[in-house]
């Protein structure tokens, strides 16, 4: 797997339930095998229940609340899949804004599978080519993105895949994007930026 996360704290944002267990852990030792420290944000303290599909699975303790988050002690974002879980997130406005700041600060962001549906809640997909879960298509477009039925696509630090069958190529460029640091481009999709 190409790049270093040496020592990098990279963010695992995460709702109270409802997150693709296999979308958490593998991206999650992806970065810890490539020396990068992984922490769980949640809305809330405890632990989060992940899910098989729409069978209840492993729970996992939270290692900060979003709201106690800065997005300046991350080299960047993963925003594992579920269905209930990134609808649940992009009803939590402190968690959307944690999301758009990755992108106001040029940092990499991963997504996968019905995790670009707390993308469109936070505003950062206009003008950026992406794949998804294809329920998602109609909902990125919308949103102004560039669908595409990939693998793995990467625009400027941001990398998106469909579902957990992408998860070696989603796991690959996620760490690459973030070995490489920050993305200038990144930022042209963010609130505020002029460009949307």
């Amino acid at each position: 797997m190409a790049g270093s996360l040496s020592g990098l704290r990279v963010a695992f944002l995460v709702a109270g339930e409802g997150v693709e267990q296999v979308e958490l852990t593998r991206p999650w030792q992806a970065v810890e095998q490539a020396g990068g420290l992984p922490e769980l944000v949640s809305v809330s303290s405890g632990s989060v229940r992940a899910f098989h599909h729409l069978d209840k699975a492993d729970t996992f303790p939270v290692d900060r609340i979003v709201t106690d988050a800065d997005v300046a002690d991350y080299a960047g974002l993963v925003l594992p899949g579920g269905v209930a879980n990134p609808d649940a997130l992009r009803r939590v406005p402190e968690a959307v804004r944690f999301v758009a700041e990755f992108f106001a600060d040029q940092k990499p962001v991963a997504a996968i599978c019905h995790a670009p549906w707390t993308l469109i809640e936070a505003d950062v997909v206009r003008g950026r080519r992406m794949t998804s879960y294809p329920s998602l298509a109609t909902d990125l477009r919308n949103a102004g993105a560039e669908w595409t039925d990939e693998r793995v696509v990467v625009d400027s630090g941001l990398v998106t895949s469909r579902n957990p069958d992408d998860l070696d190529a989603f796991c690959e460029k996620a760490v690459e994007e973030l070995a490489e640091g920050r993305h200038r481009s990144q930022a042209r999709s963010a609130p505020g930026s002029g460009t949307g």
